[in-house]
């Protein structure tokens, strides 16, 4: 009997032992499995780790504390040269950094300049960052207030007792950059310079011509001088107040809008055209006017009260014009076949606007009979898609211009690292032929219109 009674404590141990491993077993292999209701989640976050891009570094700016002769300094002579300060400013003042930079259609110079010198804590989500030593930086931005310097004694003589010459600040630009360590190193290539202005820099551009130059359009520069693949086309400042309405045509009565030089040089002799073409039309507006606070306040309520808004060609193929159009809401109508525009990678600018090659625009009445049969609907898709893209446009918009101009310079880094690096094993050649940098596109000569 006590044997028996050994055998089936020895049985009883046996299975015990048996069921425990299984739950120890059992419980190691659930806690490293998902359970059922865990799974979907589980697979969605892999799937989104899997998906998600790996965040970008951001390219960090050095930007130069330049002699103040090409900031602030342009900003002192233009007060006194061009009347600023209401008139009353006659003699250089003690603290230039305290004058306000006057408006006009190329201010980039002066969003950008004022974008880096704020706290790092107010740019988030720029695509930059600012370094305050130079060997830690991927790019160098020479903050030279380029086009008010041009602006400053414009087709006028230097005004007695400024002693300002336009000539005279590149020249001494040119000079300063040339004796820093930083611009020799790479011959420039990795400096960011803006020249928004098509004439700005003009007589020192041959040496500056490797860095990135921040441009409204390649009108004046030659192939060698600059392209779409060492530069970077920036939007001009709008100067009509942007339109806070909201979408539609019943309080835009007039067809097709235009008020500017009707003289231009070059490709824009197209307006003087134009003028003759539509001055007579009944239900388009058409007027000469230059830049003045009067004739903003009348391009602000023509563009406001207008389906279409005409941008010919000015002297180079760009003009701020259309740029006015955009937060005006009212549909560019654009003649310039040689026109470059900013930030194409992500616009597409057919969705909002109309090109028409010059020689079909300047057929008596085909542009009037072409935009009339447009309908409401159609004009109504038009505005929807500015109403997106406006911010791009916009340099006070915290996303908008000056984020973009800093994407489009980031983007450039991989090459300017690619063209730094080649030149540096190259054996020097003289050539009268532009480099590998340029880009040639449209050779057909073929142009799209609506």
């Amino acid at each position: 009997m006590a044997r028996k009674s050994s055998v089936l404590q020895r049985a009883a141990i046996a299975v015990f032992s048996v069921i425990a491993i299984y739950a120890i077993l059992n419980a190691s292999v659930s806690r490293s499995l998902p359970s059922s209701s865990d799974l979907p989640r589980q697979l969605i976050r892999e799937e989104q780790e899997r998906e998600a891009p790996p965040i970008q570094p951001r390219v960090k700016v050095y930007m130069y504390d330049l002699p103040t002769r090409f900031t602030h300094g342009v900003i002192e002579q233009h007060a006194i040269v061009r009347g600023g300060g209401g008139g009353m400013m006659k003699k250089p003042t003690s603290d230039v950094t305290a004058l306000k930079y006057p408006g006009h259609q190329h201010m980039h110079e002066w969003y950008l300049f004022s974008d880096l010198n704020r706290p790092e804590s107010d740019r988030s989500g720029s695509p930059i960052t600012r370094v305050l030593d130079p060997a830690d930086a991927d790019l160098f931005y020479v903050p030279v207030f380029s086009s008010l310097s041009l602006i400053v004694n414009a087709g006028r003589p230097v005004e007695p007792g400024s002693g300002y010459s336009d000539e005279k600040m590149q020249e001494g630009l040119i000079d300063w950059l040339e004796r820093q360590v930083w611009w020799r190193r790479n011959g420039g290539r990795d400096h960011v310079i803006p020249a928004g202005d098509p004439n700005a820099l003009y007589r020192i551009l041959d040496r500056v011509k490797n860095a990135v130059l921040l441009v409204a359009d390649f009108g004046r520069l030659r192939p060698d001088q600059g392209s779409f693949v060492k530069d970077v086309v920036i939007p001009y400042s709008h100067r009509v107040n942007l339109f806070t309405g909201e979408i539609g045509v019943e309080s835009r009565n007039t067809l097709l809008f235009f008020m500017g030089n009707r003289y231009r040089k070059d490709g824009g002799k197209v307006r003087d055209l134009l003028f003759q073409v539509l001055e007579k039309e009944g239900d388009v507006t058409i007027k000469h006017g230059t830049q003045s606070r009067e004739n903003r306040r009348a391009a602000t309520k023509g563009m406001h009260t207008s389906k279409f808004c005409l941008n010919p060609a000015g002297d180079t193929p760009s003009a701020c014009r259309l740029f006015d159009s955009i937060v005006s809401l009212c549909v560019p109508v654009i003649v310039s076949d040689s026109i470059e525009l900013p930030f194409e990678d992500v616009i597409d600018y057919r969705k909002f606007s109309i090109f028409v090659e010059a020689n079909v625009a300047l057929k008596p009445g085909f542009l009037v009979k072409m935009l009339r049969k447009i309908g409401r609907k159609k004009i109504l898709e038009y505005q929807r898609e500015m109403k997106l893209v406006r911010r791009y446009f916009d340099y006070e918009n915290p996303n908008g211009a000056v984020k973009e101009i800093w994407r489009q310079v980031s983007q450039k880094l991989p090459l300017i690292k690619l063209m730094s690096n080649r030149d540096k094993r190259l054996v020097l050649r003289n050539s009268t032929e532009p480099d590998c940098s340029c880009l040639c596109t449209n050779q057909t000569g073929l142009i799209t219109s609506i």
